[in-house]
């Protein structure tokens, strides 16, 4: 089922400013392994508010911005970015924006007999009737796993079913890896850098320069450096060529361009100096994914 199809299942809110979607089962089968049954990303209204106590999936979500009450087993709990968590089959939620500008929170929805086993190891489901959320660092590392996640089961490919139930089990485990002490939270310097960081990824094709990413996204250039050194694994140029070579190597080896047309389409005054950007990103020169011989 597309995205665009004029009528949606009635559990899927229709509180929302913008959303991506996908259907992948919606007849699924409860006592398989795993099957996913749909998912996307949401930016709720504000005035956004779900109260259940029928839904009939478990549900993974993940809070990438903004913040938000959840309501579960008589206690409520903070949401905020970094924040996931779950519920399963006929256990009563209540889900609530919480300020002016909506969150925007990822989810997944699926049914299968391990999801208990992976809740609880999660740290989601302490009991077998009580859900907890759980804080993550690294938010961008389960936001790239959900980014995969949309993509291939919008693309409906052949893989699609399983792929998804692999990076199904992968949010999972990162949420194991990267949860946080209990009663930690993020600091509100993450939200500003992830949008920096969600924008670097829409328009890296337009920033040439840390102070390009910093002019944009209306900071000074020594703040960007601050948050990149405080929360990513490497500067706020790097981030950005990443980026670009990552897209360079997909039109090399998948739409077979030559070199010069890549460095052309990515901005770069000449192939050599392309190249040498590329060398410095994956330790290998352009050159080597485009020679059969090589």
């Amino acid at each position: 089922m597309p995205d665009s199809a004029p009528i949606l299942p009635e559990f899927v809110s229709r509180q929302v400013t913008e959303a991506r979607r996908f259907f992948l089962n919606l007849n699924p089968d409860h006592k398989a392994p795993l099957e996913v049954v749909c998912g996307g990303v949401e930016r709720m209204r504000p005035d956004y508010v779900v109260d259940r106590a029928d839904f009939p999936y478990f549900a993974l979500e993940l809070v990438a911005e903004g913040e938000g009450i959840l309501t579960t087993g008589g206690a409520s709990y903070p949401l905020q970015a970094g924040t996931v968590f779950a519920y399963g089959p006929r256990a009563a939620h209540t889900i609530r924006n919480r300020a002016d500008n909506g969150m925007r929170k990822y989810y997944i929805d699926f049914v299968g007999t391990r999801a208990g086993k992976w809740l609880r190891n999660a740290g989601l489901r302490p009991a077998a009737n009580r859900y907890t959320p759980l804080v993550v660092g690294g938010l961008h590392e389960l936001t790239d796993v959900f980014e995969m996640l949309i993509r291939e089961a919008s693309a409906r490919g052949p893989m699609a079913t399983d792929i998804c139930e692999s990076l199904m089990h992968l949010l999972f485990l990162k949420s194991e890896q990267l949860r946080l002490p209990e009663g930690s939270q993020l600091p509100k310097a993450y939200a500003t850098y992830e949008r920096i960081r969600q924008y670097m990824d829409t328009h890296f094709l337009h920033l040439f320069s840390a102070q390009d990413v910093a002019e944009e996204c209306e900071i000074t250039p020594v703040y960007l450096s601050r948050l990149f050194g405080r929360f990513s694994d490497c500067g706020a140029y790097q981030y950005l060529l990443r980026r670009k070579m990552n897209y360079a190597a997909g039109l090399l080896m998948n739409e077979g361009l030559l070199v010069q047309d890549v460095a052309r389409r990515l901005g770069f005054a000449d192939a050599f100096q392309f190249s040498r950007s590329f060398k410095r990103i994956y330790g290998i020169p352009p050159s080597k994914l485009t020679d059969p011989n090589s």
